[in-house]
């Protein structure tokens, strides 16, 4: 498991999907690795990538986060969320 049990996970509701995001605090970081990859969403700013490792397989740019997002997504500021075949559970 990439992050430690939490006691609530705070949902964003994207255009077309429920996500997941998860305060830093939560994640194993010993699974991350920052990457270069960078994105841009017009109404929540740039997000920066994580490779995520596990027992040395590297699944690249599968964590993402927004360092300093936009106002309307001020709530989700440094929180991680996963694509890329990484399973959310509860």
């Amino acid at each position: 498991m990439l992050y430690k049990a939490l006691k609530r996970l705070f949902y964003f509701i994207g255009g077309w999907a429920q996500i997941a995001y998860f305060p830093p605090t939560a994640l194993k970081r010993e699974h991350f690795r920052a990457s270069s990859q960078q994105s841009v969403c017009p109404w929540k700013g740039r997000a920066d990538y994580f490779d995520v490792v596990v027992d040395g397989e590297v699944n690249a740019g599968a964590a993402w986060y927004y360092p300093e997002p936009k106002a309307a997504a001020a709530d989700i500021r440094g929180y991680v969320a996963f694509w890329r075949g990484v399973a959310v559970q509860p």
